[in-house]
């Protein structure tokens, strides 16, 4: 497997494993969360929880995708356009749930989000 193709894998793995111990944890941890997550009624601090998980995890896809790549560029574009092409139905579905902005948020976000967190693994510029 080439090294791009592995660092998406590994970014989306990441994304993945990050969001569903995430959800498990707030689950757990918060029990008016639990009692309207299946229904998916959230309260805006549930939903603003919801969208911090959502970058963070995007975040630290960007950055093992960067790193397993040694930084490509295009690897961790591509992890983040992965995650926007496999939500975009995803958030068609569930239009009605939630309100436009946190579609817009969350969707507009996971690019962006990819790159600034593929970024973090950079070196910072050599200073003279």
């Amino acid at each position: 497997m080439a090294r791009g193709t592995l660092g998406v894998v590994v970014g989306l793995a990441v994304w993945v494993c990050l969001v569903s111990v995430a959800g498990l944890v707030m689950r757990a941890a918060w029990p008016a969360y639990a009692s309207v997550a299946d229904a998916m009624t959230f309260t805006l601090p549930m939903m603003m929880a919801r969208l911090a998980i959502g970058a963070v995890a995007t975040l630290a896809m960007g950055l093992a995708t960067s790193v397993v790549t040694r930084r490509s560029l295009v690897a961790t574009l591509s992890a983040g356009a992965v995650l926007l092409c496999a939500f975009i139905p995803e958030h068609i579905s569930l239009w009605d749930k939630f309100p436009v902005w946190y579609h817009l948020t969350f969707l507009s976000s996971l690019v962006p989000l990819a790159y600034v967190g593929g970024m973090t693994s950079w070196p910072a510029p050599e200073r003279r």
